[in-house]
């Protein structure tokens, strides 16, 4: 990967980081979980709104890193009026990007969300890029327990 890229990338992520789309809590929620990675502290509560099984909308709250608050950005704004299987599909693609060595994921299907490629070499904050995910899939499995990274 060239420097170039390398800098979009963090940049891309720094500015989910300050910025975070989709960063507050949904009235008339259907669905949510709490999500706790005790490694790094942060804390992530994901919101859903479903019609007919769509994402008509989605929030999250909560504190971290960097790492996980773009995450958790990024993740609302690539999920928003997706399907809950097509979410569950991001999940797998996001998951083995960050967690399997063959590194069998979908880089099309993921977009933008290829930035966290790098977190791989990193397996401490691989759990940081994850936390929202995990608790993403709690929410659509409505199981009601806090998700946790350990």
């Amino acid at each position: 990967m060239t420097s170039d890229l390398k800098e979009l990338y963090q940049e891309l992520i720094l500015d989910h980081s300050k910025s975070p789309r989709n960063f507050h809590a949904l009235k008339g929620t259907h669905r949510k979980a709490e999500g706790y990675n005790p490694l790094c502290g942060d804390r992530i509560t994901v919101y859903l709104q479903l019609d007919g099984g769509v994402i008509k909308d989605i929030g999250f709250e909560g504190s971290g890193c960097a790492i996980s608050k773009a995450s958790s950005s990024m993740m609302t704004v690539s999920l928003k009026g997706k399907t809950a299987a097509e979410a569950r599909d991001f999940f797998e693609n996001f998951h083995s990007m960050l967690t399997e060595r063959d590194k069998s994921f979908d880089k099309e299907k993921l977009g933008k969300l290829t930035v966290f490629q790098g977190v791989s070499e990193f397996p401490v904050r691989v759990k940081c890029a994850t936390l929202a995910w995990h608790t993403l899939r709690a929410a659509l499995e409505s199981d009601g327990q806090t998700v946790s990274t350990e």
